[in-house]
This record gives structure tokens, sequence and C-alpha cells, in this order.
């Protein structure tokens, strides 16, 4: 048994987990989706039926019967003495799931390769000769690749040198080693909600405690409560998504950089701004990074997972030389460096960047129109935001029943993550995440599964969960 999880931590997971009757089943589903979303790992030991109950205000019986459902669909198994743990399951691995023959995955929100990839690993491919002539353990990371990085900051009005960037393998890699270096047992981090799980998942596996600030798609930040969670919890770090931000695909407008920039400054607390998605825009030409956050004091995480291909693991950190070098220091105890392939190849992809961008804005722009239109017609009681750039909608449901849609979408070969898979509290239960980089015809599909089950799922909920919008439930 590698882990436990709380009676408490397990009901803010569960979120709305009420989505349909019995109470049972609906706590049953709430389970198996967290288990399908890796949120809870296989061979996690559940709480006991009694403090699970008092957690939820239910009665042991309809936790026990609810334990019973998950041992009889093999996603629990439970030995006397010993109470109930997770199961693996068949073919299932974290961050694949759509594996049948016409299944649809909306569960990464990344687009296919660029088209040009291709060329440019043979045109590195044959200079290997080159490249196995290093040493291959550089864990700052190649000086080409960092210099080419420094030379896009410095253009785009953030002055940088190759000794402020450390190349690493993906963003998720980067803001890990951010945490594991920054963060102590205990300290404050802030972040969105709604926000990038994995970062969520980074920065509480070093044992910050998290601060949420509210993103909505159509009101921006909650400044008041920013400034709030600044003063009073003085968090240690502060990660943001200002452009085009995963999920809600909201930017930052200027004055809300300077309030962000501001609290953090008055607090003694580290920016930490992931760009992975910021160039990926659709309507709205490129923003300069000059602004509040030009500072040399914020740590910039940016990757070309989004823009160029998710199989190129190339992510990297802009900071200033003194963190670099702590950054440095301490990689070794997780890994050795960055493939120096995979860096050679991005260090060429970076002079095609125009290029890469133009086709990446043309491929988001049908998705997202595709998408957009669809919703419309199908789903017209959904809110369907306007967003410029980014990979994904927001959508806003006309019931707090996304964990149920998502579990009867998949019995229909639709795969996407209910709303409370980027919430910090377990909340968002009448949003839906849904990426416009499949094809625009996967997406016309998925919506058209979308509507068929709608109905039903909303007719399977107990009253309270299908209030309009706006009602209290």
């Amino acid at each position: 048994m590698d882990s436990r999880i709380t009676a408490r931590s397990l009901a803010t997971a569960l979120g709305g987990w009420r989505t349909r009757d019995p109470a049972y089943e609906a706590l049953a589903d709430g389970i198996r989706l967290l288990c399908l979303d890796n949120r809870i790992a296989a061979r996690t030991a559940l709480p006991a039926e009694r403090e699970l109950a008092a957690a939820l205000g239910l009665s042991r019986t309809t936790v026990a019967t609810a334990y019973r459902s998950l041992r009889d669909s093999g996603h629990i198994e439970s030995l006397r003495g010993s109470g109930s743990v997770t199961l693996p399951q068949p073919g299932r691995e974290p961050g694949k799931v759509a594996t049948g023959e016409g299944d649809i995955d909306l569960q990464q929100a990344s687009p296919a390769a660029w088209p040009g990839l291709v060329g440019v690993m043979s045109e590195v491919a044959a200079d290997a000769a080159t490249l196995v002539a290093r040493a291959g353990y550089e864990t700052r990371g190649a000086l080409a690749l960092r210099a080419a990085i420094a030379d896009r900051y410095t253009a785009a009005g953030v002055p940088t040198t190759p000794d402020e960037v450390t190349i690493t393998t993906g963003a998720q890699s980067a803001i890990h080693l951010l945490a594991q270096t920054l963060l102590r047992r205990g300290d404050r981090a802030l972040i969105e909600t709604p926000t990038y799980p994995h970062a969520a998942e980074a920065l509480r596996s070093a044992g910050a405690r998290l601060v949420g600030v509210p993103v909505t798609t159509d009101a921006g930040w909650d400044l008041d409560r920013a400034a709030q969670a600044y003063a009073r919890a003085m968090p240690r770090m502060a990660y943001l998504m200002p452009r085009f931000q995963n999920p809600t695909g909201r930017s930052m407008t200027l004055s809300e950089e300077a309030v962000f920039a501001d609290a953090a400054q008055r607090a003694g607390t580290i920016l930490v701004i992931d760009e992975t998605t910021a160039e990926l825009a659709i309507d709205d030409a490129r923003a300069s990074a000059a602004g509040p956050f030009a500072s040399t004091a914020v740590v910039r995480v940016g990757s070309l997972g989004k823009t160029v291909w998710g199989g190129l693991r190339i992510g990297w950190i802009r900071a200033d030389a003194s963190l670099i070098d702590r950054l440095v220091a301490a990689r070794p105890s997780r890994d050795l460096g960055t493939p120096e392939f995979e860096q050679a190849v991005a260090a060429r992809v970076l002079e095609r960047m125009p290029d890469v961008l133009a086709q990446r804005a043309a491929l988001l722009r049908d998705g997202r129109d595709a998408l957009a239109d669809a919703l419309a017609e199908r789903l017209p009681d959904w809110r369907v935001p306007r967003v410029d750039g980014g990979v994904a909608m927001w959508v806003e449901l006309d019931a707090p029943l996304s964990s149920g849609l998502v579990l009867a979408a998949r019995t229909r070969g639709v795969f996407l993550s209910a709303g409370s898979r980027f919430a910090v509290d377990g909340a968002h239960d009448r949003h839906l995440r849904i990426p416009f980089t499949a094809s625009a015809a996967d997406l016309r599909r998925a919506v058209t599964v979308l509507a068929q089950i709608w109905p039903e799922v909303r007719a399977a909920a107990p009253v309270t969960s299908v209030e309009p919008m706006g009602a209290l439930v």
C-alpha cells in the first residue's frame, strides 16, 4: 500500500458528487472518476466507512453500499482488518485513456505535432556525430538552446542572458523543480482556481498549503481575493498563468498584472509565471512580455509541448542567475539533464517559430470555431466563452453535473475531464473543460454525444442539482 487519503481530503476532492440517485451509487461514481483521472492513485487506502460517512454527512450504510459497488466494479478491494484500497485498472495508463478505435480523447489539451517537425528532426539526425561527441550530462542545458531562448525573451522586452535560463524535461518538470527548491513543508502557495492540475499537485507534493484565487471567463481574476490572500497568507510562492490561462482561456489585463506584481513584492512572494500557452494567440497578436511582470524577479516557465509537440519534452525556466544556479545544483538528485537530441531539435525549431505559431493559430481557430458552433447548435443552454487563444474552452453547464456527464460520456467513447479536476478546493462541478486541439470533425462528433446524453444525466440527478444557473444548490 503506497498512500492513504483522509476522509476530509476525499470529501474535498469529490466536490459536487451527488449527481444522481441513489446516493450510494453517486458516491461510488465520484470515487470511480477520481480513480480514472488518477487523482487517487492505485493502491491508495480509502477512509474507513464511519469516517467518510461523518465527513460527508451520510449514514454509514450509504458509504458501505458505495464501497460494495466499487468492489463489484473492480475499482477497490477490501480486506478484513485492513480497510479498502483502490486497484489498478486493466489497460489504464495515466495520461492515456482513449485507446479504443473511434474514441475521442479530449483530456489532453495538446494539438498534434507541428508538420515541419519531422524535417527538423531529420536535419538534426544528419548532424548526429556532433551531438554524440559531447558528454551528454549538462544539467544546465545546451548553450545554443539557452541562448536562443534568451534572445526570444530579450526581443519580447525582458532582457535575458543564457545564464538566466535552464532547460528541463518539459514544463511539468520545471514546476516540480521550482516547488521542491523554493518551498518548505507548511509554506503557503497562491494559485488560481481553476488551474492546471499538475501544478497544484507539484506544489502539494512539496508540502505547500494552497491558497486559491478565483478566475472566471467573464470577470477575470478576483483582485480583492488576491489582495487579501497576499496580505493574510504571505505566500512564499505564487503560480499564475496570465496569458490564455488553462482552463479558462482568460488573459490578464495590465492592471490585473499590476495588482499581482505589487502585492507579491509587498509580501515577498516569488512569482512563477507559466507561459506554456502564452504564444498560442488566435485572434490577437502576441503581447510583449514587458509590463508589470517584466521584472527579473519574476520566474518564468515555458515549453514547446503546446506549441510544437507534446512528445518534444523540452521546457525551461527563466530567472535571475543566482536562482538558476540553485536550481541546477538541486537537479542531479532528480535527473542528470535533458536529452541532447531533443535540445538540438528545439534550438532549430525556435528559428522557425513564426511559421510554427502561424500554423498553430490556423489549426486552433478551426477547432475553436467548430466547437463553438456545435455547442451553440446542440447545447444552446450552456454558456460558451469567447476565447482569443490557448487550447480550451471553460464551458458553463446549466446544471452542476460535470462529473456525471464525464462518466456518461466515457461509455460512448468521449473522454473529458470534469470541472473539479481543475479545482483547488473540489468545486467547479458546473464547468467542463473542452479542448479545441482535436480535429473539427472529432469536436463536432463529441458535442453530438454530449447533447445526446445530457438530458439523461440531468434526469438522473437529484432535484437540487438541476436548479437553473444562479440558484443555490
